[in-house]
């Protein structure tokens, strides 16, 4: 297995398919869709332009549909949701479509959807992520951050290197060094970063400059949220291109 980190969908290949993609916006698109598909969703439908979001989900009925759009961290008007994964409650979300649309990680997603497989990852799920990657060993294997409007940001990069790090750290990999999988230099910068952080994430989330961003929007709870490790055991796999179901 080789394990190649990407901070923001400019960044990723386009002349080269891997194995699994992965796609990481842990604030919050990301830690959305994990949360949503535990709580009951049907699925989750991703979307770069609103245009397009609010045509095709005019082909569900209300009472099957979702439409969660999210611009600068705001929700956008018009639709029933922002980007908050606090508001992905089974109440809300039992047995709906979600049709969703951020600043960056729906983007992220359309930017790897030709892959093999295609995965969504963020802290809250890190643990279900990894244990796919043990259990099927793709050989390739992209970990794309959604980064924010095409610059690097520190909670993508965070999340990609806990996940490296559980994989190199595990026995049954059978690996004897980070370098076997690393693939990029960007690897060892993410997995650094953790190994730094992993006991104070949130503080990191905070520092972040989308953390910031959030928390001038009385975000403050959606980062302790996102902040957590494995609480949740699903994994969110690409069905068709652009819709996400529980694998």
């Amino acid at each position: 297995m080789k394990v190649f980190i990407f901070h923001t969908p400019e960044l990723i290949p386009t002349d080269y398919t891997p194995d699994c993609a992965i796609a990481i916006d842990v604030l919050r698109a990301t830690s959305t869709m994990a949360t949503a598909l535990a709580a009951g969703a049907e699925a989750v439908q991703v979307f770069s332009s609103m245009d397009e979001l609010m045509q095709v989900s005019e082909q569900w009925t209300p009472d099957q549909r979702l439409r969660a759009g999210e611009r600068g961290g705001a929700k956008v008007a018009g639709c029933d949701l922002g980007n908050s994964p606090l508001d992905c409650t089974p109440e809300r979300v039992g047995g709906k479509r979600l049709f969703m649309s951020t600043t960056n990680g729906t983007r992220c997603l359309t930017q790897i959807q030709t892959a093999k497989t295609v995965l969504a990852a963020a802290l809250v799920n890190r643990a279900a992520i990894v244990h796919y990657l043990l259990s099927q060993r793709p050989e390739t294997v992209w970990l794309a951050g959604s980064g924010w409007e095409g610059s690097f940001s520190l909670e993508d990069t965070v999340c990609a290197g806990a996940i490296v790090h559980s994989l190199s750290s595990n026995p049954a990999i059978g690996i004897s060094s980070l370098a076997e999988i690393a693939g990029n230099d960007e690897v060892f910068a993410a997995v650094a970063l953790y190994s730094q952080w992993q006991h104070n994430l949130l503080d990191l989330l905070c520092h972040a400059s989308h953390g910031q961003r959030l928390l001038r929007l009385d975000c403050l709870d959606d980062l302790k949220y996102c902040a957590q490790t494995d609480i949740l055991e699903v994994l969110p796999m690409q069905r068709e291109p652009g819709v996400l179901i529980k694998g």
